[in-house]
């Protein structure tokens, strides 16, 4: 069995479950946001580099901007999200994930 890692920035927690390295909403960012109704989610296959916006969130509180914490590909969406933006309002965290990434390097993963 792999070894899985799992690391929080103040918006995002990412799990390295030892192939990819899932992100997704921590429960502070939640709180922050309050119920969230819209969110813009990349493309798989998409690139991004540490720092460049990665997802733009619409909640009762707060509209935001949330920056990758690392720079890879996409490699999978919580297809959940288009069916039911709710999941993301839910109190179990890795319930809210958002996506995937791979070709990730790993000294930035091990720097959050």
């Amino acid at each position: 069995m792999e070894k899985q890692c799992l690391k929080k920035t103040d918006d995002l927690w990412v799990l390295h479950n030892g192939k990819e390295y899932v992100l997704g909403l921590t429960n502070k960012a939640q709180d922050d946001l309050g119920k969230i109704s819209f969110i813009s989610i990349p493309k798989v296959g998409q690139s991004f580099k540490k720092g460049e916006t990665l997802i733009e969130i619409e909640a009762e509180k707060a509209t935001n901007e949330i920056v990758s914490p690392l720079s890879g590909t996409v490699s999978s969406v919580n297809e959940k999200i288009d069916e039911n933006i709710d999941v993301l309002n839910d109190e179990d965290e890795l319930n809210a994930w958002l996506l995937s990434f791979d070709e990730v390097e790993g000294t930035e993963f091990e720097a959050l």
